[in-house]
Formats: structure tokens, sequence, C-alpha cells
């Protein structure tokens, strides 16, 4: 789709990061075969897929885990973002927006380096732009409002590609996806397929056994309880 790819040079990123920075480039929203046709009258959004390196857990990932308010994604993990204001300036500005509405990190610190295809989640009704940042300079992070999220955490890429982590989620909507177990967290759904993408175009994955499925249940009373917030 036009206006995805690098919007950088991923020559400057760290290396760990270019690999997944260049294969950008070649995405369109068809490698998302869950969701369906756009509408006419969906919403803009964004997300940002910030992605940091700790000094002892290496590389990681800012999720939040969305506070059980009744809503379309309550009690999910996601990627922080939300729906487009008429003073935003495209899908960057949006993603950082509400990632510092929803968070509390300095985007001063925060380097937007690519675009993914403009997808649409039907759930919801959003268009949503996943936009790919490094996050150069890492800020404390914690859920600013309980009413919108239950916790924030960065997410040590190893434990993302971990197999030990990795299974196929299925849902009584009758979705079936990649999904992710982590203490306190059940990634699936939406964030997940992105997770998933982005972690195979990065040659960051490791093999998995894709015939591990497990119901939503299982799989959360197999996580403990819920992260704490997190400093950067």
């Amino acid at each position: 789709m036009t206006g995805s790819g690098p919007i950088v040079d991923p020559a400057s990123v760290p290396g760990w990061l270019r690999q997944l920075v260049e294969a950008t480039r070649d995405l369109d929203a068809s490698v998302f075969e869950r969701l369906s046709p756009p509408t006419a009258d969906a919403r803009d959004a964004a997300v940002l897929i910030l992605f940091g390196e700790h000094e002892t857990r290496g590389p990681d990932v800012l999720l939040q885990l969305r506070a059980d308010g009744g809503g379309a994604h309550s009690g999910q993990v996601a990627f922080p973002g939300g729906s487009a204001e008429p003073g935003d300036d495209g899908p960057v500005d949006t993603a950082l927006r509400e990632a510092v509405e929803e968070t509390g990190l300095d985007p001063a610190g925060v380097r937007p380096v690519a675009l993914l295809p403009r997808l649409h989640i039907p759930v919801s009704g959003f268009h949503v732009t996943p936009v790919v940042a490094h996050w150069e300079k890492p800020s404390r992070v914690w859920a600013v409002d309980p009413v919108e999220s239950a916790a924030v955490a960065r997410v040590p890429i190893a434990d993302l590609v971990d197999p030990v982590n990795r299974f196929q989620l299925r849902h009584v909507s009758g979705f079936l996806g990649p999904a992710f177990a982590l203490p306190g967290m059940v990634v699936w759904g939406f964030t997940a397929a992105v997770l998933a993408l982005l972690l195979d175009i990065g040659g960051l994955a490791r093999p998995w056994d894709g015939t591990d499925i497990r119901d939503l249940d299982v799989a959360w009373r197999s996580v403990g309880s819920v992260v704490g917030e997190v400093d950067g």
C-alpha cells in the first residue's frame, strides 16, 4: 500500500532492527489475511510499535494491557495508540500523541522509522496505521489513566520469540491466530498478528510449534497476575 515502508535510512538504526525496517518496504495489507476489507465509514487511527534496547534484557517492545471496561478491545494487550484527532499531522503524530497520553513516555526520545500498511480492524471499525519506532532514549512509562490501561510493560524480544511462549489461540468468535504467553499477559488478535509478522520479517523469530492450539481462558490461567508499571 502506498505510504508504507521505511521513513529513515535503515542503515541508521541499530543492527538488530535494521532488517525489520528494510523489510517494511515490500509489505502490503494482504499479508493480514484475516482482516476484512475496509468500510467507507471507518475511522483513522494509529498505533506505536516502539522498539527499544534494555541494558540487561536486550531488545524489547512496549505493550500495554487495556483496562477491562467492556469496549471492543478491553482487557487485551495492545500497542499504545488510538483514533486520529483533527489537529494530528498524520499517523506518526497520532501514534506519538496517543502513546504519550497512555504511557507517559517522553516523545523526544522516540524516533519513528517505518510505517506499515494501513489495516482495517472490523471489530472496532478503525483504519489503523502501525508506526514502527526506535526508542533511542527510553523514559519512564506507566499506566497513565487506569480507566484505559491496567498496565504498561517493556517486553523483551527474547521472551516473545521463545518457543515456550508461542502458540495459536482459538477464540469463541471463531478467531484462530498467533499468540504469546507472557507474565500477566496473553498477547493475541491484531497485536499478536503484527508482532508475529515483524518478528518474521525482521529475522528475529525462532521456530515454534504451530500445532499448539489453546483456548483464551486456558491461556489466561497459565500466565499469572497482571504485570505492573515499568521504568525505561
